[in-house]
């Protein structure tokens, strides 16, 4: 038994080692602790590429989809991928998470997308994890959505711009923006797999049922080969009733679809953001670290 206590109260025993009784009502509390099983190892790569593209998309803003980007990516490189990220989104967080200057740069996404002799390749840059490379973005993408608007076949767009580089990655993670315009359309044109982090809040799970909508939509009539690859909860905290009852429900609703990977509360993020580096790097002991290299197995699954 350790022993545990502060100036506010005595101190009190906890156990090492939870015995199974103990693990099975803690299981009961947290349903997220109930759906864990063991993740095998992602097997090596005899050879690279093409890319399985990926769009991490949820019309809320604030739900971890940048973060969920930038540590998903650094830990599929961890296991011998080779991983493109494309920011997708104005604002440029993605850029700002991994220390690259996009505000100062030439030429970002919004070139390769708008002009006919640029592509990725011209634009990507490395970032300080090798085997990940970036495709920045500042505010000039925000003119893009207009002017792709008298675009012919606008919506393939960003599939066409992939093509070029696809067969040099195994992996393509492509950061939208916080809304459901012709940016995110094309992303989800491009991608044959959609990730979907949803804060474990009650108003991040009304929202879903509207991107689902969407979705579906774009499967229809323009990517029929497009499918929702998982539903991942971030800013977990199971020590909170509506936490834990709004990730029963979004497990209720959509069952296997939803990753057993749960993305927990943890200051560790911000700092990464501040030091412009994935988590795996910043704090690669911590839970968060490896909560995102299960992802990454489970991502490598599907």
């Amino acid at each position: 038994m350790a022993m545990r206590g502060d100036a506010a109260g005595p101190a009190v025993a906890l156990p090492t080692d939870p015995g199974p009784e103990m693990g099975a009502a803690a299981s009961r509390l947290d349903p997220a602790r109930a759906r864990v099983r063991r993740l095998p190892d992602p097997k090596p790569l005899t050879r690279h590429g093409p890319a399985r593209i990926t769009a991490m998309c949820n019309q809320k803003g604030g739900v971890g989809k940048t973060t969920s980007t930038i540590n998903l990516g650094a830990a599929l490189v961890e296991y011998g991928r080779r991983v493109l990220l494309i920011d997708l989104d104005p604002q440029g967080a993605l850029s700002v998470g991994l220390g690259v200057p996009a505000q100062a740069l030439e030429r970002t996404v919004y070139n390769a997308l708008m002009e006919r002799h640029t592509t990725l390749a011209d634009v990507r840059v490395p970032t300080d994890v090798p085997g990940l490379d970036l495709v920045p973005s500042n505010i000039d993408l925000s003119a893009a959505e207009v002017q792709l608007v008298s675009e012919v076949a606008r919506e393939q767009t960003l599939l066409r711009a992939i093509a070029d580089v696809r067969h040099d990655y195994d992996h393509v993670l492509i950061d939208c923006q916080p809304s459901l315009g012709l940016l995110t359309v094309n992303a989800l044109t491009a991608a044959q797999g959609v990730i979907i982090p949803l804060e474990c809040e009650f108003f991040s799970l009304r929202g879903v049922a509207l991107l689902v909508d969407t979705i579906e939509k774009v499967k229809e009539r323009l990517n029929p080969d497009l499918e929702i690859s998982g539903i991942l909860a971030t800013m977990y905290d199971a020590r909170t009733v509506h936490c834990r009852e709004v990730f029963s429900r979004v497990v209720e609703a959509f069952g296997d679809t939803v990753f057993q990977t749960v993305i927990g509360r943890t200051v560790r993020f911000p700092e990464t953001t501040v030091a412009g580096q994935p988590i795996t790097t910043w704090a690669p002991t911590s839970s968060g670290a490896a909560a995102y290299r299960d992802l990454a197995k489970e991502v490598l699954a599907l």
